[in-house]
């Protein structure tokens, strides 16, 4: 890599000029992954939450998060997404956040599932933290990625 996309020849920051670059269809896949204890899951899964619906509500959140991914990271465009879905994968201690984007545009998505990932496993912590102040959010993660001029990427081993 020769040259730094987001300066300008003077070194002073610049959004990327994407105008020249073909529209086509992209997705991103993102995860993260919220360690809880056997406690917490058991809490999930009994109803005994004191803040509601911890999944829909973190789902929901992180759709949000994806659709206003420019209002949060500098330099980022604005991308008309087709589609947000977030996953949410329970196990014995721990739940497992699986955020999609997809577009089509001439700029990939990837921004946008982190961000989706991200948000969803702040406000699992969030609705939880009344239960136990111990929880870490981790494994924040690109997984896949399609479409766009640097192709197709798949990650190594998945988390469990």
């Amino acid at each position: 890599m020769d040259k730094l996309s987001h300066l300008d020849e003077n070194g002073s920051v610049r959004m990327v000029d994407i105008g020249d670059k073909p529209v086509s269809r992209r997705v991103a896949v993102a995860e993260a992954v919220l360690v809880v204890g056997q406690e917490i899951m058991s809490a999930i899964e009994e109803g005994r939450t004191p803040k509601g619906n911890v999944y829909e509500t973190a789902r929901l959140a992180g759709i949000m998060a994806a659709k206003r991914t420019s209002e949060l990271i500098p330099l980022t465009h604005q991308v008309p997404l087709d589609h947000v879905g977030i996953e949410l994968e329970s196990g014995a201690d721990r739940i497992r956040i699986i955020a999609t984007a997809s577009t089509r545009a001439a700029t990939g998505v990837e921004m946008e599932a982190l961000a989706a990932a991200s948000v969803a496993g702040l406000t699992l912590y969030d609705m939880l933290k009344a239960l136990s102040k111990t929880m870490t959010l981790t494994g924040l993660r690109l997984l896949a990625k399609s479409g766009g001029r640097s192709g197709d990427y798949q990650s190594g081993a998945l988390s469990q």
